[in-house]
C-alpha cells in the first residue's frame, strides 16, 4: 500500500489549500498555521516516498478503477523522488520566512498551498496531460503571488509572466496533442513505447510534437531570448514569493523537459534528430552567455541573481540536448543544487531587505560588518553558484562540462566543444559579479568605521529602547513587503530599519530563524558537494534504465 502515498502528497497541500479561506471565515490568522501544518506533513510524505524508492525501486500507482495507459498513472522514481525532496524543503523552509516578510492574509497561503500542490503532482504525474493540468495550476497560483502585493509594478510583472505562461502552456498541449494523434496514448511509458511500434522517430508528428513541447517549457524555464518575464516577476514579486518561486517553478519546468525527453521521446529519439538538438544547443548555449553577462550588469541583487538563472538553466537545456550519461547526471544534480542555491540566495537577499532597508548593492557597503552571518551565507552561496569547489555547484557544472567533451570526441557532435567553452566562459561571467557582492560586503568604505564604534555599539545593547540609528523618516515598508532604502550614499555605514529584529546571540539584525535555515541552507550545498558519489548511486538505477 506504500504507492497511496502518492495520491496523498498531492492531494494534501490542494485540499488544504481551501481550508485558510474556508476558516478564515470564523479566524483572521488561520493561513499560516494550515500551511505550516501542510508543508510539514508534505515533508513527511516526501521522506516516506524516497525511504519506499530506495528500498523497493519506482513506486506507481494506478488512480481510480482505470489501469494505465486509459487511466492516469502516478510514478515515483530517483530523479522524482529529489525534486520532490527539495519542493517539501524549500516550501516549508520559506513558510517561516514569509511568517515575518510577509505577504500576510489567508488568500495568500491558500494560493501559496495550491502552487505546492501543483509542484508535487507535476513531478509524480507519469501522464503528460495531467502534467499540463498541473503545469496551469502552478501558472496560475504563481501569478497570483507574484501580485500579491498589489502594487502596480508586481501586477505588471504578474501581467507578462502570465501571457508568456499562457503561450507555453498553449504550446505544450499543441505538442501534446500532436503526440496522442501519433500514438494515441498520453500515459508516458506506453507512449514512449508507441513511438517505436506505430510512429518513429523520424514521424514528421512526433518531431514537430517534441519541438513543440520543448519551445513552451522553454518559455517557462525562461531560457534566451524568451526570458524577459524572468528578471521583473523575481524583483517585483514580495520577497518569501520569490524565495519560493525562484527555487521550484522554474526548476519543476525544467525538470518536466528532462522527463519529456527521456522517459517519453528517449535518448534513441534525440540521438536521431540531430537538427532538433543542434538548435537546442545553440539556444542554451546562448542562454548561458547571455544570461551571465546580464547578470554582471545588474545592481539590483534580485535581479542580478534572476538573470543568473537563466545562465543556469541553461546549462541544464545543454545537458539534456548532450543526450549521453554524464552530462544528464550533471544537468539532474545541478537541477537540484540551483534550486537550492536560489533559495538560499534569494532568502538571503530578502532578509537584508527585511532587516537593514535595501537590497541594492550600492547600498551594502561593508554590510558583513552589521550582518556577518547573512552575508557570509550569501557569500557561500555565491561561490556555489560560481562553481568553487566543495559545492553541488560545481558538481553539476563539472559533469555536464565533462560530458560536453565526451559528446564531441571520437567524431561526434562538435558542438559540445562548444558547450564546454561557453560554460568555462560563463563562470568567469558568474566570478565577476559575486566576487562584486563579496567585495561590496567585506571591502568597500571600510575606512568609515572599525565595525565596533558609535555606529553599531547597540547591536547587542538593552532591548527596551529603540536602535539609535534606526530608518529615518523616509524608510519605511515598501509595497512588496521589503523596506526601501536606509541610505542613499553608497559608502554609508548599513544601519538596520526602525524594529529590525534583535538577538542577543548575532549582530545581524535580522529574524533569527530564518537566519537558521539560510546557514543551514549554505551549509547544505557544501555538504552536498562532497556527496558526488552517494549522488551517482543514487541517480545510478534512472540513469541505467535510460540509457540501457
Amino acid at each position: 500500500m506504500s504507492d497511496v502515498l502518492l495520491p496523498v502528497a498531492i492531494a494534501l497541500p490542494l485540499v488544504a489549500a481551501t481550508l485558510p479561506i474556508a476558516l478564515g471565515l470564523k479566524y483572521d490568522d488561520i493561513g499560516w498555521s494550515v500551511a505550516a501544518v501542510a508543508t510539514t506533513a508534505l515533508a513527511v510524505l516526501a521522506a516516506a516516498i524516497g525511504i519506499e524508492v530506495a528500498r523497493d525501486g519506482a513506486l506507481s500507482h494506478a488512480l481510480g478503477t482505470y489501469q494505465p495507459p486509459i487511466g492516469i498513472e502516478l510514478v515515483a522514481d530517483e530523479l522524482s523522488v529529489a525534486v520532490l525532496a527539495l519542493v517539501a524543503a524549500v516550501s516549508l523552509a520559506t513558510l517561516v520566512f514569509a511568517r515575518v516578510a510577509g505577504p500576510r492574509g489567508n488568500s495568500f497561503y491558500s494560493g501559496y498551498l495550491l502552487l505546492v500542490g501543483g509542484l508535487t503532482g507535476l513531478v509524480l504525474t507519469g501522464d503528460l496531460f495531467n502534467m499540463f493540468v498541473f503545469l496551469e495550476i502552478v501558472g496560475i497560483s504563481t501569478y497570483a503571488l507574484i501580485a500579491a502585493d498589489r502594487s502596480g509594478a508586481s501586477a505588471y510583472a504578474s501581467l507578462k509572466y502570465l501571457v508568456v505562461g499562457t503561450v507555453g502552456a498553449s504550446l505544450y498541449l499543441l505538442g501534446v496533442g500532436y503526440a496522442f494523434l501519433a500514438t494515441g496514448t498520453l500515459n508516458m511509458l506506453d507512449m514512449q513505447v508507441q513511438i517505436v511500434e506505430q510512429a518513429s522517430y523520424a514521424d514528421p508528428l512526433i518531431r514537430a510534437s517534441y519541438a513543440l513541447i520543448i519551445a513552451g517549457l522553454g518559455l517557462k524555464i525562461a531560457v534566451f531570448p524568451i526570458h524577459a518575464w524572468q528578471p521583473d516577476a523575481y524583483q517585483r514579486a514580495p520577497d518569501a514569493v520569490t524565495t519560493i518561486v525562484a527555487a521550484l517553478v522554474s526548476t519543476a519546468s525544467a525538470y518536466a523537459l528532462i522527463r519529456v525527453s527521456y522517459t517519453v521521446f528517449t535518448v534513441d529519439f534525440l540521438a536521431a534528430n540531430d537538427a532538433i538538438t543542434t538548435v537546442m544547443l545553440i539556444v542554451a548555449g546562448a542562454s548561458i552567455l547571455a544570461g551571465s553577462a546580464l547578470a554582471a550588469m545588474q545592481s539590483d541583487l534580485k535581479r542580478m541573481f534572476a538573470y543568473s538563472s537563466v545562465a543556469q538553466f541553461g546549462m541544464i537545456v545543454a545537458a539534456v540536448a548532450l543526450a549521453n550519461e554524464t552530462a544528464l547526471l550533471g544537468g539532474i544534480v545541478h537541477l537540484i543544487g540551483h534550486g537550492l542555491l536560489k533559495f538560499g540566495l534569494f532568502l538571503g537577499v530578502g532578509l537584508l531587505a527585511l532587516g537593514y532597508g535595501t537590497r541594492e548593492l550600492d547600498d551594502l557597503a561593508s554590510a558583513a560588518r552589521s550582518a556577518p552571518y547573512t552575508t557570509g551565507a550569501i557569500a557561500v552561496l555565491g561561490l556555489g553558484l560560481v562553481g568553487i569547489p566543495p559545492s553541488i555547484g560545481f558538481l553539476g557544472k563539472w559533469y555536464i562540462g565533462v560530458g560536453a567533451v565526451e559528446s564531441s570526441m571520437g567524431g561526434g557532435d562538435p558542438a559540445g566543444i562548444g558547450i564546454a567553452v561557453v560554460i568555462f566562459v560563463s563562470t568567469l561571467f558568474t566570478l565577476s559579479y559575486v566576487a562584486r557582492v563579496i567585495e561590496r560586503f567585506y571591502f568597500a568604505g571600510v575606512g568609515l568605521s572599525d565595525g565596533h564604534g558609535e555606529e553599531h555599539g547597540d547591536d547587542h545593547g538593552d532591548d527596551d529602547h529603540d536602535d539609535a540609528h534606526s530608518a529615518g523618516p523616509n524608510d519605511g515598508v515598501a509595497a512588496d513587503g521589503g523596506h526601501e532604502s536606509a541610505t542613499s550614499d553608497g559608502d554609508s555605514p548599513l544601519t538596520p530599519v526602525e524594529g529590525a529584529s534583535r538577538s542577543r546571540f548575532v549582530p545581524d539584525r535580522v529574524p533569527s530563524a530564518s537566519l537558521a535555515i539560510l546557514i543551514l541552507a549554505a551549509l547544505t550545498t557544501i555538504a552536498l558537494g562532497f556527496a558526488g558519489y552517494a549522488l551517482f548511486e543514487w541517480f545510478d538505477p534512472y540513469l541505467t534504465e535510460v540509457f540501457a
